[in-house]
């Protein structure tokens, strides 16, 4: 029997025996781990094997948003400090050779970072394009400022990511780098034209289609649909992420428990399925608002899961890998000692 489109957060540093009870019973397609979830590495391998441990042998996928900067889970001095995407950019703009290399590099650490845990997805690359004015909850998280380098340095993200054994989700689809708004506590409306956006904030997703999953902005797109955001707009992700863009991998929602989505939480994982999301994604760790939207929740089948199986199928085990010579190799690159 397949997964249920869901992917859950948890409260704390150990499942509750409630929540244990509640993942075995409910199946999610996966977990995510934040901040509230983190104390040293014995602590969070401890707390992934009873989240696989749940599944009872079947594959699962835990999550974590660990991009470097200002959005990093992990931290020191347990974990190293990894540089936000900006920097990559700046190198780029200097020296694209060495821009490339130091973004493959910082990627392919992050992910034996992350492999060691048993984590298996890195919520990023941020293929976002922000524009002069944006709200600057994109701001550094970009690799850029135009779509050439964020593309070019993206792909040397998620191929970091995937040869380090870890898959990426490319976020936020189909673009939130126009936003006036932070949508973890307002809903952004971008007015721009269609032609405006296919040749920029659509483009970066366009090149980098055949990335294994992709995250959902919850932006509203007025010349698109006026009335709902990416996340809960099927015309939106039927017409521009699936068939304009042309990404045809796993689709996540953006965290559901975000207050650019109106509703209770039913209405917000309803609407998310059934505009075309293949699994949603619940993050604050709330049992009781989890247990509503496993009510709205199904098996992940059909063409979600064969989505599903589609990025599952590529994850690798990690080759072999320097570490030490990957950090100094990484520090001479961006000019600051490993």
């Amino acid at each position: 029997m397949p997964r249920t489109q869901a992917i859950y957060g948890c409260a704390g540093y150990r499942l509750t025996a409630e929540e244990e009870a509640f993942f075995r019973d409910v199946r999610p397609f996966g977990f995510i781990l934040f901040a509230r979830n983190i104390k040293d590495p014995d602590q969070v391998r401890a707390l992934v094997e009873q989240l696989q441990a749940t599944a009872n042998g079947e594959q699962v996928v835990v999550l974590i948003d660990q991009e470097g900067g200002r959005v990093a889970r992990l931290k020191p001095p347990h974990w190293r400090v990894h540089a936000p995407a900006a920097r990559f950019a700046e190198l780029y703009a200097v020296d694209r050779e060495a821009g490339r290399e130091a973004a493959y590099l910082n990627a392919r650490l992050i992910a034996h970072q992350l492999f060691e845990l048993g984590i298996n997805v890195d919520c990023m690359p941020v293929l976002d394009v922000p524009i002069a004015g944006a709200h600057d909850i994109i701001g550094d998280r970009a690799y850029g400022r135009v779509p050439e380098p964020i593309i070019d340095l993206g792909r040397q993200v998620i191929e970091g990511l995937l040869d380090g054994g870890v898959l990426p989700v490319m976020k936020h689809i189909p673009g939130h780098g126009r936003a006036l708004a932070d949508s973890h506590v307002a809903l952004p409306k971008v007015t721009a034209a269609h032609a405006d956006l296919r040749a920029s904030d659509f483009l970066t997703f366009h090149r980098l289609r055949h990335a294994p999953m992709a995250m959902t902005a919850h932006v509203v797109y007025t010349q698109i649909d006026a009335s709902r955001p990416a996340t809960t707009s099927a015309k939106v992700i039927a017409e521009i992420i699936r068939a304009e863009i042309g990404f045809d991998g796993l689709l996540l929602s953006d965290d559901l428990s975000m207050q650019a989505l109106e509703g209770a939480i039913t209405t917000r994982a309803a609407d998310a399925l059934s505009a075309g999301c293949d699994v949603v994604l619940h993050c604050n760790g709330n049992i009781a608002e989890m247990r509503d939207v496993s009510r709205q929740t199904t098996a992940l089948d059909g063409e979600a899961g064969r989505r599903a199986r589609a990025a599952l199928a590529q994850l690798r085990i990690p080759s072999s890998f320097d570490v030490e010579h990957a950090h100094g190799r990484l520090g001479e690159l961006m000019g600051v000692s490993a």
